[in-house]
């Protein structure tokens, strides 16, 4: 999966930049904050590969029960 796969939002408070991944499929939402001075490239990486952490996660939890 890449970017192009999620809604990707970003809000800039103060000095962070909120980022918000969501999968528009599952509905699954996923949050981090970045430094302003971070690019949109990097902050948009950080965002996803959480996203596919919690994913992957959520996947092994029911894959054992």
């Amino acid at each position: 999966m890449n970017d192009d796969n999620f809604i990707i939002e970003f809000i800039t408070m103060g000095n962070s930049v909120k980022v918000t991944v969501v999968d528009p499929v599952t509905g699954r939402e996923v949050s981090t904050i970045g430094p302003k001075t971070a690019s949109q490239a990097q902050l948009s990486k950080a965002g996803v590969n959480k996203m596919l952490y919690v994913m992957n996660k959520e996947k092994s939890e029911t894959s054992t029960d």
